[in-house]
Parts: structure tokens; sequence; C-alpha cells
């Protein structure tokens, strides 16, 4: 009874090397203390090692660190992988990422030199190894790669501690920058990290299961470093990440569109509402992401589809309009067509004229190809037709845009095509082309009106600036009183009865008849068209205010 208790109790361990390794506590002895010690070291000498393979490490002089191992254990770690045979690689690989998982003190140069040279030739080893083809990464070579980078560059950030006077005064290219000692072990890390991501053997779908939303925060952490060259590699290696891991390119879209085409063809009339829904939801997102190249033709396809069904959703799907990308505005525009050719009149009155003030704008588009894409519409007899129905109301949306390209636009060929459609328009009710071409000039020359008056007003102002400041040429600004400013310009606003935001100067030519009662800052700001300042504020004449709408005075 009392030796099954004693049993029990854990023993204190022995000295000698040979019971370090282990000892049989659950052997039976009914002899002498020595006796079953013997019995004990005889069981532990004759058991195997769990893992036969794996060399003993020992730690380092440097106990507080857990981390710290001694590498030079066994040399079979510093065989070179080019020297075993294939099927070792990926096990050599493996031991080595965890040999470089030891970390070692940089800030004393003299710990441990002959094992930070032991493994900078390791790390050496490891980037040579990641930049060659060896196959295809598994997902455990992964699994130990982000373990080993995340060890050796995921550390507490010591920043030099800096007042809010240092703060003030800091310049960056004055100031040194602090350098890491352990930079050149750290540099090795970043390399492999970059050879790794770069690399074409890592399976992004994979390597995404471990350089997670965790590991890119802690990297992120990392841009803290005080040493310019450690963020200067953080910037360049997420940058790859981006590249690598969040594309956009799926695989498969296409075919399972396909299906769906033939699936829509066979809706029954009228479409469920389901069906309306899938198309808003599904169908139509699908024209954001970057890969539609890949599957534009059958998305096509399925909203054409659609559209047959159901001419009313033609208006659904125009109001999806690609602005900032030219390529999906080409795209859009040949699926435009092919949605305008299976709608109806009365579905192509609802959305016409929004419709046509974006093919306005892609008309004079600076994007050749957009504008080009935009006036073969008119290649299309259904949609020719469509538009000569309503000449009325497409004609004065588009005429500036057409008119513009025939005298400014760059590309000869969208030139060619623009006088085509111009001809068309003509040909067809030449009145209502002259009227829009009246129409254009007058506004044009209104343009011109109203910038002429506007840089007349701005000159006036100059010149009250430079009288202000006595003739010089000085650009600093002009210290100037409603009274003084009164002084020296005094002008009546007169409104043009078709812009009313833009005044017009027109100088006194003799004093007022009768003197005005009123004091001279209401005069002023009842005479001019400045901006109103408050006395003593700084003027310059070279600051133009918002454009607003100006009250009628009388």
């Amino acid at each position: 009874m009392i030796k099954q208790i004693l049993n029990r109790l854990p023993r204190k361990p022995h000295k000698s090397s040979e019971n370090r390794d282990g000892s049989n506590s659950n052997s039976s002895s009914n002899t002498s203390t020595s006796s079953r010690n013997n019995n004990n070291n005889e069981v532990s000498n004759s058991r195997p090692s769990a893992h036969p393979s794996m060399p003993k490490i020992t730690r380092t002089t440097n106990s507080s660190n857990p981390k710290t191992r001694n590498p030079t254990a066994d040399p079979k770690f510093l065989t070179p992988t080019t020297h075993v045979p294939t099927s070792e690689k990926q096990t050599l690989f493996i031991r080595k990422l965890n040999l470089c998982c030891v970390v070692f003190d940089f800030t004393d140069p003299t710990k441990n030199p002959k094992e930070k040279e032991i493994k900078r030739q390791t790390l050496t080893e490891l980037v040579d190894y990641v930049s060659a083809p060896n196959g295809k990464f598994p997902e455990t070579v992964m699994q130990e790669i982000v373990k080993m980078v995340s060890v050796n560059i995921f550390r507490r950030l010591t920043p030099q501690p800096r007042d809010n006077k240092m703060l003030e005064t800091f310049d960056g290219e004055e100031e040194e920058p602090s350098m890491d000692p352990s930079w050149p072990h750290l540099q090795l890390i970043y390399e492999f990290v970059l050879r790794f991501v770069a690399s074409p053997e890592t399976d992004p779908k994979l390597a995404k299961r471990y350089i997670d939303h965790s590991f890119v925060l802690k990297w992120l952490d990392l841009f803290d470093s005080e040493d310019p060259r450690e963020r200067e590699y953080l910037k360049f290696v997420l940058h790859r990440m981006y590249g690598k891991f969040m594309t956009e390119k799926h695989n498969g879209i296409a075919e399972l569109l396909e299906i769906l085409g033939s699936i829509i063809n066979g809706f029954a009339l009228p479409l469920k509402e389901e069906h309306k829904l899938f198309l808003v939801r599904a169908l139509i997102p699908l024209h954001k992401p970057k890969c539609i190249p890949m599957y534009h033709q059958q998305i096509s396809y399925c909203i054409t589809q659609f559209v047959e069904k159901d001419c009313k959703l033609a208006d659904t799907v125009i109001r999806y309009w690609p602005i900032t990308n030219s390529s999906k505005e080409v795209m859009f525009l040949s699926e435009l067509e092919e949605v305008l050719e299976a709608t109806q009149p009365p579905e192509f009155q609802r959305c016409m004229v929004p419709l046509f003030r974006q093919i306005a704008r892609c008309l004079s588009s600076s994007h050749f190809q957009v504008a080009e894409r935009a006036l073969f519409l008119w290649n299309n007899d259904h949609i020719e037709n469509l538009i000569r129905q309503n000449r009325k109301v497409i004609l004065p949306i588009i005429f500036p845009a057409l008119e513009r390209n025939t005298k400014t636009h760059w590309n000869q060929a969208v030139q060619s095509l623009t006088l085509n459609v111009r001809k068309i328009f003509n040909d067809a009710d030449p009145q209502l082309f002259e009227e829009c071409s009246r129409k254009f000039k007058d506004d044009e020359s209104r343009k011109e009106e109203t910038k002429s008056k506007r840089e007349a007003t701005w000159q006036r102002l100059e010149e009250v600036a430079a009288l202000r400041s006595g003739g010089g040429c000085s650009n600093e600004p002009v210290l100037a009183s409603q009274r003084s400013i009164a002084n020296h310009i005094s002008c009546h606003i007169s409104y043009s009865k078709r812009d009313r935001t833009v005044p017009e100067i027109r100088p006194k030519s003799a004093a007022p008849t009768r003197s005005d009662p009123r004091p001279a800052h209401i005069q002023l700001s009842l005479s001019t068209s400045l901006t109103q300042p408050t006395v003593g504020m700084p003027f310059a004449g070279y600051v133009k205010p918002e454009p607003c709408l100006y009250p009628r005075l009388n």
C-alpha cells in the first residue's frame, strides 16, 4: 500500500546523463533502492527515442530566452539541400526552417558569433531554395514558413523617445535614422518572404490560410520600426502580398453563366419576382469585378435574355454605367447595343433622356475607343430607328458633343464617325438640326461673353490691389478697408438677362446727381461684386471667390 503511494509521487531526477534521457517510473521493484535505480537505467537506455532523426538541441548561454537554442548540435542540419536526393529536400527544408526559429541577441556582438553565422548561411540557403523551381509548396511547408517568419520579425519595437519640442523640430533628411543591429539577419528574412510570395510555386489559396488577417495586422504594426530599410521592405512585400492574394480572378464563372443563360431562356412569362431579384442582386453586380472580360460574353447573353422576356427591365439594366473604367465602359456599350436591340419604343422612351446624357458624355470622351464604340450605335438599324423617332428629344442632348468632336477631338476616326452621325440627323430633320446648331452657337457666344466679363472683373480687382500697394509688383496681401476700396473703385452692377451669375462692371462716367445718405460700407456692398471683407481684413485680388447667384439690384 505504502509502496503504491510512493510510486505515484514525482521523483527527483538524477544528475547523470543517462537518467536525464528518461526513466521508467511505472516499473515495480521489491528490491533495494540501488537495484531499483539500476533497473530504471536499463529500461531508459533500451527505450528508443521518439524522433531518432531529430538531433538533440541544447540550450545556449542565454537561457532567459526560451527560443534561443544551439544550432550546431547536429551537423546534418548544415547539409545543403542541393546535396541530398530530391525525395529528402522537403524534409531537410522543414528542418532548416525549424533551425531558423532560433532567435539570438544581436545587441551584443560577442554572444554566439558562430551560431549567428550558421543561421545566416542557412537563411541564405533557404532564400535560394524558394527561388528555385522545386515544385509546389505543400501546406505543411507553408505552415512552417509562416511560423519561422513570425518568430523572427514579429517582435516588440522600442521607438526612440522624443518629446514634443523634438517632434516640432524634427527633420527627416538631417536626422540620422536608427539602424537595427539585427538588420543583416532580418534582411534575409524579408528577402525570403519576398521570394516566397512572388514564387509561382506558391498556391495563393493555401497560403491565405496562414497569411491571414492576423498576420497582416502584425505586419502593419511593424511599420512603426525606426529603421527605414525595414519599412522599405515592409512596403514592398506588402504590395506583393496584395497582388498575390487579393486577386479577383475566379475560374468557372463563364461556364456557370452559360448554364444560367439556357435556364433563363426557358423562364415562363410573366417573369416571377424572384427571377427579377436574381437579375438585380446577382447578374448586374457581376459587372463590377475587374475580371469581367473573362465572362462578359456570357453575362451579356443572360442580360439580353431577361430584356427579351420583359422589356421593362431595360431601364433597370441601363442604370448601371461604369464611369471610371474605360475598358469596362467599352464592353458595357457593346452590351447596351444588344439590350437596346431588344427594347421596344415605350420602354426606350422611359429611359432615353438619362441614357443619351451618358452617351453624350461617351461621345466627347478623350478615350477614343469609348467615343468610337458609342458612335457605332448608329450602325444598328433598330437603334437608329428608335433615335429617329425620338430625335426631337435626343438631338438637343447630344448635339454639343457632336459639334465639339468635329472641331477638337484628337482622333481622326472619331471625327469621321461624328460627321456621319451629324449627316444622319441633318438628312432626317434639317430644320431641327439648324435650330440645334443656332442654339449651340448662341450658348458658345454667351460662354465667351461670360468669360470675358469675368476676366475684366478680376483685371479691375488686380488694378485696385496694385494702386493700393503703391503701383509695385509685390504679390503680398494688402490691408484694405471697405472705405479705401470704395474710394478707388465705384461701379454699378448690371446683370445680363441671360445670365445673372456673373456681374458686369460699368464705371461711373460722372458723379451722382444726388448724394447717397447711406454709409460708405453699405454703398460698397451694393455697388461692387466683391466678397464682403471686414475692416482691416487682408485683401488679395488674386483669390477668386466661389461663384454664387447675385440678387437683382434696382
